[in-house]
């Protein structure tokens, strides 16, 4: 099921890949609860509601996917962490070099159709938008193993991390978890849809160019991986997300006035405006300089 929000902070699901069947009224005291806490009681309570929710789409023709604002599917979760450098993208990265760490992003989600702000904060060089593969948490999860790691997830989602270049590692973090740095969308994709996240194909576009062709089979610390080495130091709770990381391969500046896209695989393509401040930030690679190797049974483009 996908599930998403739109219009005045109305609860859909889509149908037929293109029409929204409006489900708000199968949820209990909507308004009261606000837009963070419905979407974290249909995840707790799922069962319940997609009997409800299967119930109203058998019923209701829709309206066209297009005919409705988006809004972010998660409008803002009690925790959003970002995977440091977690794919296999250069011959000198294994699994064993690789550490399982992570970072906070702002939790003011940005949803399809919104804006991100790039702010002028030397010595920023550029601004890099990630295409992500972001998982979002069903069930409070603390010291959780491997093999119980899957039971734990609700969902899947695309999600951009936008990253400044030209910092040190300890003091990029800051400016990688400003608001409006974690756009995501167009909508949660259940898990039971999604049958391996460890391979789908992951695509970007920047001003309908494509940057970022990759799968998420090159990921290095796979999903249960990450869930039970987070939760032996954070609990987790429903609707929180977790970006697992990006495959740097065709990773370019973003700047004023830029559209990008993501896509992944089975769950849609989200699109979303940049609003700079500064000068532009020109390419970080030149024709002729050596580049990363496209991974196997891939192909990237070189921005």
């Amino acid at each position: 099921m996908k599930i998403l929000r739109f219009n005045d902070d109305r609860i859909g699901i889509l149908k037929d890949e293109n029409l929204v069947v409006d489900v708000s009224d199968a949820v209990s005291s909507r308004k009261a609860k606000g837009p963070q806490r419905v979407i974290e009681d249909i995840i707790e309570n799922f069962r319940r509601y997609r009997r409800k929710f299967e119930r109203i789409a058998a019923q209701g023709q829709g309206v066209p996917l297009d005919s409705v604002k988006l809004l972010a599917p998660i409008p803002c979760p009690s925790k959003c962490l970002a995977a440091f450098v977690n794919y296999l993208d250069r011959p000198d990265r294994s699994v064993d070099s690789l550490p399982n760490e992570y970072f906070y992003k702002a939790p003011e989600l940005v949803g399809p159709g919104g804006t991100i702000e790039l702010l002028d904060i030397p010595p920023v060089a550029v601004y890099h938008a990630e295409a992500e593969l972001a998982f979002v948490v069903g069930k409070r999860a603390k010291n959780i193993s491997e093999g119980d790691a899957m039971d734990c997830i609700f969902g899947y989602v695309p999600f951009f991390d936008i990253s400044a270049r030209g910092l040190s590692r300890r003091t990029q973090f800051v400016p990688k978890g400003q608001d409006t740095y974690g756009p995501c969308g167009p909508w949660i994709t259940t898990r039971d849809e999604i049958p391996d996240p460890h391979n789908l194909v992951v695509k970007s576009w920047v001003n309908g160019q494509p940057r970022q062709n990759y799968n998420t089979k090159h990921m290095a610390h796979k999903i249960p991986d990450q869930l039970a080495w987070l939760t032996r130091f954070v609990q987790l709770q429903p609707g929180d997300v977790i970006a697992t990381g990006t495959y740097h391969e065709g990773l370019g500046p973003i700047n004023d006035g830029d559209v990008l896209e993501i896509e992944i695989e089975g769950m849609g393509k989200a699109r979303f405006s940049i609003k700079g401040y500064g000068p532009r930030k020109e390419p970080d690679w030149r024709p002729g300089v050596s580049q990363p190797a496209a991974p196997p049974g891939g192909t990237m483009t070189k921005v």
